[in-house]
């Protein structure tokens, strides 16, 4: 295997660079700095080397080696398991849940993404011993094996990437009103706020906003209470919210109006920031469990045509 250490030097760079381009800490702090990160980083190492030896195991007719690649996909659905359970753990912590669709949408990110280091890796090992079997200089191989490597993080990168609440649906500012005392956001009762001081604490700080679904798609995403959580978790996170525990009166909910599909929700942040908080909601991700296309369907086919 000495003649297929540079190849799988370069498989396993490339395919590191693939995972670690993918482990972004943001706003959620998750993974965490250092611990989860260096976990999620050391993952990366493993699944990269996995890769890597793929080709030359094939060329060296080792089929044997081949068998890690099933023992890995069991680990990385392990990883999702323990990604999941972590995330559970620490839930009940959170003033504004994120929900179980959203952490079960974050461990199956993380698992993915170890898939896309050893498909890198492979690609680039693949790319390279092409240029071997063509007798390429071992520089223009090298070349080679980085530049499908690249090609590769970049086509997996935009078949992962997240489309956001702003992709399906137009967010805009809505008004805060009561009806005796239930709070009412553009004609949608909302919930009780039996205490006077929560009422006007709400009319003096509170910000609300409605969402629009684009099309009937939309419309059933939205309807997921699921991604509803996805949004009232990251609007908290990120503007932070007047509330503590066994405050009710101030958690963020997001209503369905049922006459158009629209969504409404108000919140009483500690950053009162209309712009900021629309920005929060577009930039909210669409869950993949939350995902629907109705119109899709021969069912959808026909009402469209109805």
């Amino acid at each position: 295997m000495d003649k297929h250490f540079i190849t799988i030097v370069i498989s396993v760079i490339l395919g590191v660079i693939a995972r670690t381009y993918m482990m972004r800490i943001d706003y959620r702090q998750y993974p965490t700095y250092p611990q989860a990160y260096l976990s999620h980083f050391t993952l990366g190492v493993i699944a990269a080397g996995l890769g890597a030896v793929v080709i030359p195991a094939i060329t060296e007719k080792e089929y044997v080696a081949i068998t890690f690649l099933a023992i890995a996909a069991q680990h990385f659905r392990d990883v999702r398991s323990m990604e999941r359970e972590s995330l559970d753990n620490i839930e009940p912590t959170e003033l504004v849940p994120k929900g179980t669709a959203y952490i079960e949408d974050i461990a199956k990110t993380f698992e993915a993404r170890n898939y896309m280091a050893i498909i890198t890796a492979t690609a680039t090992g693949t790319a390279m011993y092409i240029g071997e079997v063509l007798e390429i200089p071992i520089l223009l191989r090298t070349l080679l094996g980085i530049i499908v490597g690249v090609i590769i993080i970049f086509l997996l990168n935009k078949m992962l990437q997240t489309r956001f609440v702003a992709d399906i649906a137009e967010i805009k500012e809505a008004e805060i009103t009561f009806e005796g005392p239930i709070l009412t956001i553009a004609g949608v009762g909302v919930m009780n706020i039996g205490l006077k001081e929560s009422r006007e604490v709400f009319l003096a700080n509170g910000l609300a906003v409605e969402m629009i679904p684009k099309d009937p798609n939309a419309v059933a995403v939205l309807s997921n209470i699921g991604q509803r959580q996805a949004i009232q978790h990251n609007v908290a996170i990120q503007l932070g919210i007047r509330k503590d525990m066994d405050e009710p009166d101030f958690t963020p909910i997001a209503r369905r109006n049922p006459e158009n599909g629209n969504i409404v929700m108000a919140i009483v942040a500690m950053e009162p920031d209309m712009e900021c908080l629309i920005e929060a909601v577009k930039r909210t991700p669409v869950l993949e469990s939350s995902k629907r296309k109705p119109l899709d369907s021969y069912v959808g086919e026909q009402i469209k045509h109805s």
